[in-house]
């Protein structure tokens, strides 16, 4: 479990460096998405390793949030900024 943990830190710092090169906007919120989905993923292999059930509730609540920002943001972009 401690492996899968460091996997994804490495697999998110490749994703932060995609994020980062993405040659459109589209590609780097695709890249956000997947981050999220990477730190969601690393919240609970947290929780099961510390048998702590309230943070698989953090996890939920995370994805919630990830994925409301990235509606909002791919809809800013498509809008051209305007609000």
């Amino acid at each position: 479990m401690e492996y899968a943990l460091a996997a994804l830190g490495v697999l998110g710092i490749f994703a932060i460096i995609r994020m980062l090169l993405g040659p459109t906007i589209w590609d780097r919120l695709l890249t956000f998405n997947q981050l999220s989905s990477k730190v969601v993923v690393a919240i609970v292999f947290y929780g099961i390793l510390t048998r702590q059930g309230f943070i698989l509730d953090i996890a939920i609540v995370y994805t919630l949030f990830s994925f409301i920002s990235s509606v909002f943001i791919a809809r800013f972009v498509r809008d051209r900024g305007e609000i």
